[in-house]
Order: C-alpha cells, then structure tokens, then sequence
C-alpha cells in the first residue's frame, strides 16, 4: 500500500490529503473499499490524527464517505451518477474549448499540440493506462487555457469524479481509436481558431464517452449473464 516514506510539516495534513487523493484516482483504493487508517498510519510513520483531517477533506470534496461507527471507504459511482455527471461535464467542456481557443497564445496553441502528438502515440500503442493519463492532460490544458476561473472551479470539481472512473470506457474494442479521432477533430477546431467548432467537437467526444461506457456494461451484464447460463460439467464421485 504506497510508499513507507514519512510525512512531515506544518500542513501534514494536507500533504496527506493529497497522498490519499492521488491513491483514490491511481486506484490503488478501489472504488467502494474500505480505507485502513492503522496501516496507513504505520506506513507512513504518522499519527491518525492527520490522517482523520485528510479523510475530513477528502469527504468533503465527494470522494470517500465517512460511515458512523465503520469508518471511511471510497465512493463508487453508479450507472445513474455516470449518465448524470457525463452531459453536464460536456457542457462545462465544451466552454472550455470554446474560451480556449479564444484565448490561448502560440505558446498555448503549441503546448495543445504536444499533448495532442501524445495522445497520438499511446492511441497508436493502444495503452489503455498511457492513453487515459494523456487524455487527462491534454483536457486539464484546455481547462486551464480557457482563463476563466469560475469555469475552472466548476470544472476542476467535477474532474474528480470523473477521474473515479478512470477512463473505464477505454476498454470497450474500438474505443480507443474512435477517441483519437474525435480528438483530431477536436484540435484541428482549435488550432483553427473556431471556438464553437471546438465547442461541438469537445461535447460530442464527452457524450460518445458515455456512449462507450453504456456499451462496456452491456458487453459485461451480457457476459455476465452468459457465464450464469452455462450448464455445469456433472461431477462423478470415485
């Protein structure tokens, strides 16, 4: 469970909110479980009393739940939150490509770039882990390129719940490929300069995500359903 190294400072716990945040979207605390304060504790060679302040900020942003008497697991978002979260997160994108282009400078422009060449090279290796962590840059940049701090914010706090999904429908075949494309379109809007271009292309690549996601889970509940069905090989005693 991570690293041994001890954390100190004035603003431990913040440092570790930040540890235990990076661990929730690396997911090396999976959706759902339950967090081990005395083994964290241990590990990193502090009191759980940080630790409790960092479980405090992270519930507060949305991303653990603390359980009265139980205590502290990871949220894990449903069917409903995803098809919920998705279009608003594509309204709130697609501004961001829309004030992007407007605002962004030829070194903006250039950095847009190279995160797109990027994206390029983990789709053409189709790694799923390399192509998500890319992905993510590339739309944090456009967040951040917008210059709209309002618009950040409001973005900025429901990237979090997206990233609990962790790029997930990158595992449906094809997916990958058809997200490469829809960011071609994407990028060729704004290096162009048309902001509402941009707009449309970054909606439509947020909605085809949820589309995607649809897809996975009905691929898994069909399976899933499949391997119920599969009459069992009788067993024979001697």
């Amino acid at each position: 469970m991570s690293d041994s190294k001890a954390l100190r400072g004035a603003s431990m716990h913040d440092n570790v909110a930040t540890r235990l945040r990076g661990m929730v979207f690396d997911r090396e605390l999976q959706p759902g479980a339950w967090i081990d304060e005395r083994a964290l504790a241990a590990a990193w060679q502090i009191s759980r009393t940080p630790l409790r302040e960092a479980l405090k900020v992270l519930a507060a942003e949305g991303l653990v739940e603390l359980i009265p008497q139980r205590g502290c697991r990871v949220i894990e978002l449903g069917d409903d939150e995803a098809e919920q979260l998705f279009p608003v997160m594509a309204l709130l994108e697609g501004r961001c490509a829309l004030e992007a282009t407007r605002n962004a400078d030829a070194a903006g422009r250039d950095a847009l770039q190279r995160c797109h060449d990027e994206l390029e090279r983990q789709a053409a290796a189709q790694d799923i882990s390399g192509y998500y962590r890319a992905n993510h840059e590339f739309h944090s940049l456009v967040q951040h390129l917008a210059h709209n701090r309002w618009l950040d914010r409001c973005t900025g706090d429901l990237r979090k719940f997206m990233r609990l999904l962790r790029g997930r429908q990158l595992k449906l075949p094809g997916r990958i490929d058809a997200s490469i494309a829809e960011h071609r379109v994407l990028i060729a809007a704004m290096l162009a300069g048309d902001g509402p271009a941009a707009e449309r292309a970054m909606q439509q690549h947020l909605l085809a995500q949820l589309d995607a996601l649809r897809a996975l889970r009905a691929e898994e509940r069909a399976a899933e359903s499949f391997a119920t069905t599969i009459p069992q090989e009788p067993t024979h005693a001697g």
